[in-house]
């Protein structure tokens, strides 16, 4: 990455006492700001901590000294250095007489953006989510950049605080051949959006914080005039954009529905329910927890569906390496729920059964393959323990007869094991009626997210298809598994891996079809080969060399 700050300039209007130790600072490539208030020792502010810069302190002369050599202060107490991308803020008393600085470095830091370029070239709006200071207004001067002199659109960036293109009427070379729009009050940003839109023509609009609902409504407008949006907004996370009433509207809005007695009944929710107004003025959302680490949410609309609908949610992370590298990576969200009710069976669908487990073991086989092909001993003594019991399903009985369930594992030799603490559990076996009438167990099952299947008698038959249901939908012979990924590369595995996860998650989780990514016939044929293990139905599609494949629930 290059990075240019310019922090010489920003040293210049420094009193002498706070200069000179900023000067020699082993650490001012990493300066954050530096804070002056009035009756206090100066203080230089760093990612690991702050530090005081000198035993003096500020005085009215030492503020007085920095305010001549800044200029004037914007109606949001504001202010800047001619051609640099430094901000100063003012703190006022009651007579509007400044009494302390924030001096904040501004840095061009080319190269961020690699992470999402291949989304800047879909043309789909983004979102930038974050707490301050944590980088999304450098990361938007970059993406302007980018989207202006390597992707050659008509850019046009409204900077309403001179932060994006920096302070003074020629906009700072961070920002490429980008166009930029002042604004005279805060309060008119929303009025500057629209305006650039009906005088200028811009391909792209880039907007930094839009923070209130005039804002939001504008970014709207944009949107629907099929102008591409990059903009920000404070908050950590997708769901804190939901709650908040005002910047609701850039997801798409939210509403109460009541639903009808039957609709309620079959969704297994309440009458009134949350649901989104309208298609999202950002199709891609990312949020910004650490300078290198990003969580991105491709489809907007599906995950805020997804999250008002409490339902079990997967995230993209991204991670861009010290090597230059990207690394992208699944993760689930531990806040989210997703009931289902089909056929008398009652599930709270996750899958961490045996998931990280799994994943970590077939990573152990596929990293050491040479191992595994010198030596077949090491297979079968690993599949072996594969097939151990504390690979076995854990059931919790309730209000069924535990030795007729264990007659009946016996009998049909499943891979089961009975527990008496419902903590330890996989999976709730139990009478509908009994549920019904004990709201403890469902409790217990809902809080430590075990699924819960139900039948409506305690019936051999019953019982059997109970079971065997269980072990479908949580369990594949873990020998076909790894025989499959034996002697893979990493192209061979991945798809595999990305058939499974499709199966599992989508197919069966949700009873839903799900089309697979288009591949050759050599990778086909593995699909074929695992998708049969699951006896599932798919159809082929598509033109040769690369066809895609479509699964079917049963």
């Amino acid at each position: 990455m290059l990075i240019a700050d310019d922090l010489d300039k920003l040293l210049k209007i420094l009193p002498d006492f706070v200069r000179q130790p900023l000067e020699k600072h082993y650490k001012r490539k990493y300066l954050i700001e530096v804070v002056m208030d009035l009756g206090r020792k100066p203080e230089a502010r760093f990612p690991d901590g702050p530090e005081y810069l000198s035993n003096m302190f500020i005085s009215w002369h030492d503020l007085d000294f920095c305010i001549k050599k800044i200029g004037h202060f914007s109606g949001d107490n504001r202010s800047g250095i001619e051609c640099t991308l430094h901000r100063i803020s003012s703190i006022k008393n009651r007579s509007g007489n400044i009494i302390g600085l924030t001096c904040r470095v501004g840095r061009a830091i080319f190269g961020t953006i690699s992470v999402i370029r291949d989304l800047l070239q879909k043309g789909s709006s983004l979102l930038l989510l974050g707490k301050p200071g944590v980088g999304k207004t450098t990361t938007i001067r970059e993406i302007a950049r980018i989207l202006a002199d390597e992707m050659e659109k008509r850019v046009v960036i409204i900077d309403t605080s001179n932060e994006i293109a920096g302070d003074g009427d020629v906009p700072h070379p961070a920002i490429g051949r980008a166009r930029r729009m002042q604004v005279a009050r805060p309060e008119l940003q929303h009025q500057v959006m629209i305006e650039a839109v009906e005088n200028h023509m811009p391909e792209v609009i880039i907007i930094d914080e839009i923070g209130t609902e005039l804002e939001a409504l504008a970014a709207r407008t944009i949107a629907e005039r099929g102008v591409q949006l990059v903009g920000t907004a404070h908050g950590n996370y997708l769901e804190s954009v939901i709650k908040n009433p005002i910047l609701s509207d850039l997801i798409g809005g939210i509403q109460y529905v009541t639903l009808g007695d039957d609709e309620a009944k079959r969704r297994g929710s309440q009458k009134s329910v949350l649901e989104r107004k309208t298609l999202p003025a950002f199709q891609v959302a990312i949020e910004i927890h650490e300078l290198n680490s990003w969580v991105v949410h491709e489809k907007v609309d599906q995950v805020v569906d997804k999250i008002l609908q409490g339902s079990f949610l997967y995230i993209q992370r991204r991670k861009l390496n010290s090597d230059g590298s990207i690394s992208i990576f699944c993760e689930n969200s531990n806040s989210m729920e997703f009931i289902v009710h089909n056929n008398n069976i009652e599930t709270n669908v996750n899958f961490k059964f045996k998931e990280k487990q799994l994943l970590n073991t077939v990573y152990k086989y596929n990293t050491n393959q040479q191992i595994l092909n010198n030596s077949s001993k090491v297979y079968l003594d690993n599949t072996k323990n594969l097939s151990n019991k504390k690979y076995a399903l854990k059931i919790y009985s309730y209000g069924i007869n535990i030795q007729q369930i264990e007659s009946i594992i016996k009998t049909f030799n499943f891979s089961v094991i009975l527990t008496r603490n419902i903590i330890k559990a996989d999976i709730v076996l139990a009478l509908k009626n009994y549920v019904k009438h004990n709201n403890k167990v469902y409790q217990v099952a809902k809080s430590r997210q075990i699924t819960i299947y139900t039948i409506n008698t305690s019936t051999v038959s019953n019982i059997v298809r109970a079971l065997k249901q269980m072990l479908n939908l949580y369990k594949i012979s873990f020998v076909n598994w790894y025989k499959l990924c034996l002697n893979t590369n990493n192209r061979q595995f991945n798809v595999l891996l990305e058939t499974r996860l499709s199966i599992e998650k989508v197919v069966l989780g949700k009873n839903q079809s799900v089309e697979l990514l288009a591949q050759e016939l050599d990778l086909r044929k593995l699909q074929y080969q695992l998708i049969n293990l699951y006896n599932l139905k798919y159809k082929s599609f598509g033109e040769e060399p690369c066809r895609s494949l479509r699964i079917y629930p049963v």
